[in-house]
């Protein structure tokens, strides 16, 4: 068996992109989306027809009435794009797409909780169950508090653009259904700030944070799924064999599919049980311990900056798409 077959009989494997070919071909368990794979996703030819389908609908339904607020009507459509998008994936894998929350509301949980009900609302509209969604949201105090909203209401949320212990332990405590720890994210910065370049796989910052984490949910009981997420090297997927989901973009995927090796030993297969502590994490103690990891605040920071920013540039590309089929409706119905 190659290392790709050999990681799947170890961890679910899901696919990080949102390329409909790309899953054809590596057929992973689930898919995860966020804003910067949908921008990419949105500039390949075949999603044009959904493009349109999606601007179409956002154009009676924007709830303006002023039918040139191209930016509404795209940000609308933009939304609607994600759970299309979600919604093809969605017969290609036999479990769980992620949906990303805009990332402009990651410090506004009542807009984060209003936006992922939306969002649960156009699957529904699309015929797909709850079940098989799940909302991501930026792991700030706001979004996990929305979180835990959420699930109490049956939306099962992924709790992304996390890089922190503390991040962890408010998500178990939310009752979240999954978190994506950052591995390569972390290692980038342990990269930047340390003045090494030559971290190995057993000493990758990113992989001994989420190993923390998985020992620490499974000593203790927590529900929580821990999914692997943002890999630089097939190194650190190998260490992290043996955690319950592992996202990988296609390239990785690719590279694992080619090598014929034997898959490293990765997470241990045992965990002694502990139990869980009796005090909670309280804002003011979770907003002190992020604070006193500075690679945890600058990436979070970051990432949310970046999420926004492709977000931004999704819309300006609808925006454009809107404007040059209206030319072209007024040049052929003048």
């Amino acid at each position: 068996m190659n290392k790709l077959e050999q990681l799947r009989q170890r961890s679910q494997v899901v696919a990080d992109t949102g390329d409909i070919e790309a899953i054809r071909r590596y057929r992973p368990q689930d898919a995860t989306t966020n804003p910067s794979l949908l921008f990419k996703a949105a500039q390949l030819p075949q999603y044009r027809e959904l493009i349109a389908e999606s601007l179409a609908w956002a154009e009676r339904h924007h709830g303006h009435r002023d039918p040139h607020n191209h930016a509404a009507i795209a940000q609308l459509a933009a939304m609607k794009l994600a759970v299309a998008i979600g919604a093809e994936i969605l017969q290609l894998v036999p479990g769980v797409v992620s949906t990303e929350v805009d990332a402009r509301l990651s410090f506004d949980t009542r807009a984060t909780i209003d936006y992922a009900r939306r969002l649960i609302a156009l699957y529904d509209q699309a015929g797909v169950p709850r079940e098989r969604v799940l909302i991501k949201v930026a792991s700030t105090w706001e979004g996990i508090a929305a979180a835990a909203v959420l699930e109490r209401e049956g939306i099962h949320c992924n709790l992304t653009l996390l890089f922190s212990f503390c991040q962890a332990v408010a998500c178990a405590e939310a009752g979240v259904t999954l978190i994506s720890p950052f591995v390569g994210r972390i290692l980038d910065w342990h990269k930047a700030n340390s003045g090494r370049d030559d971290f190995g796989a057993e000493e990758d910052p990113g992989v001994l944070s989420v190993r923390n984490i998985y020992h620490y949910y499974k000593s203790r009981g927590y529900d929580t799924i821990v999914m692997g997420a943002s890999f630089r090297n097939t190194g650190e997927i190998e260490a992290l064999a043996g955690c319950d989901r592992l996202t990988i973009s296609p390239q990785l995927l690719q590279e694992l599919e080619e090598d014929t090796g034997s898959l490293a030993r990765g997470l241990p297969t045992g965990v002694d049980t502990q139990p869980r502590a009796a005090r909670t994490q309280g804002e003011a103690e979770f907003r002190y311990q992020l604070n006193s990891d500075a690679m945890a605040t600058e990436k979070l920071a970051e990432g949310i900056r970046n999420f926004v920013q492709d977000q931004e540039r999704l819309e300006l590309l609808l925006q454009g798409q809107l404007m040059g089929h209206r030319e072209t409706d007024a040049a052929t119905n003048p």
